[in-house]
């Protein structure tokens, strides 16, 4: 169970007892839920979901980085398409009108995933020149 509003509104609620009695059972509410893979907070901030997904992403590219010099750079491309891109798509609409400092870490997996596919170092800019 959880309960969405404003801070403000939020922060009235918890001098309530908002548990909720169903059989014997007492369910307390939660600050943050998942429902279809989609992390959501009592304040819909997504930073939860964010932060799930960039570090399940960054795990994945730190394994491709051991493989990448074996697999070569279309397999890479394949790779990184299965593993992070499609991360970064799935549910991408609930992201949308989010400030650009919540989605940052997002934009840091996608420059990561492109440096990784082009041999880039960290040095290098992530754009490609024609």
């Amino acid at each position: 169970m959880i309960w969405f509003g404003w801070r403000s509104n939020l922060a009235k609620l918890q001098r309530i007892n908002l548990s909720l009695q169903v059989g014997t059972s007492n369910i307390q509410p939660s600050s943050v839920v998942r429902d279809l893979g989609v992390y959501m907070d009592s304040e819909l901030t997504m930073k939860e979901h964010v932060a799930k997904i960039a570090a399940a992403c960054f795990y994945h590219i730190r394994r491709l980085r051991h493989v990448r010099h074996r697999v070569g750079q279309e397999v890479t491309q394949q790779l990184v398409l299965a593993l992070i891109i499609s991360r970064l798509d799935y549910c991408n609409s609930v992201l949308a009108g989010l400030p650009t400092s919540t989605l940052q870490p997002l934009q840091r997996v996608q420059n990561k995933a492109a440096r990784l596919v082009f041999g880039l170092s960290r040095s290098d800019h992530n754009t490609r020149r024609p």
